[in-house]
């Protein structure tokens, strides 16, 4: 089990590392490269298209401005793709990223996280392989009940005065 973490550029990779943190936290391999649909658009389509023969079983893509790589990378390799829409300095305030990601044309799905989402993203490469893995799915289970005692103990220190 393994998921690939990809990037359109190394500014990218502070919001990427909270999907690269959270899958090791989960025991998943991750993958880790920078891969430009625009400047390297070799490495794309040799990225994409054998991703799955080295045993990659998700591909998280991010990518600001424009962020044509989750999309072409759906429409090159069989894998589901999670695109997470990175607000950078060239971005129109993240909205152009989002757009770019989230209105893929039929038959080239990418699922999309919120702008900066990269732990969601992690987070759903997991349940996704945790569909067919039960120590992962288990590892899911912790988590999200970790995530509830927080909000109860959180609840428990809020009063009216």
């Amino acid at each position: 089990m393994k998921v690939g973490v990809i990037m359109g550029s190394t500014s990218d990779l502070p919001i990427m590392q909270q999907a690269v943190d959270f899958l090791k936290e989960l025991k998943i391999d991750v993958e880790l490269d920078i891969v430009s649909a625009h400047r390297t658009p070799e490495k794309l389509f040799d990225y994409s298209q054998n991703a799955h023969k080295r045993g990659v079983n998700v591909i998280i893509a991010g990518a600001g401005g424009a962020a044509h790589l989750p999309g072409m990378v759906a429409s090159l390799s069989p894998l589901p793709v999670i695109g997470v829409p990175v607000k950078s300095r060239n971005s129109i305030d993240g909205w152009d990223s989002v757009l770019s990601i989230l209105q893929m044309p039929g038959g080239v799905p990418v699922a999309t996280v919120a702008l900066d989402g990269a732990l969601n993203a992690g987070i759903l490469a997991a349940q996704i392989i945790g569909s067919q893995n039960e120590e992962v799915q288990e590892r899911i289970i912790a988590y999200k009940e970790g995530l509830k005692t927080k909000v109860i103990e959180g609840a428990k220190s809020v009063s009216v005065k």
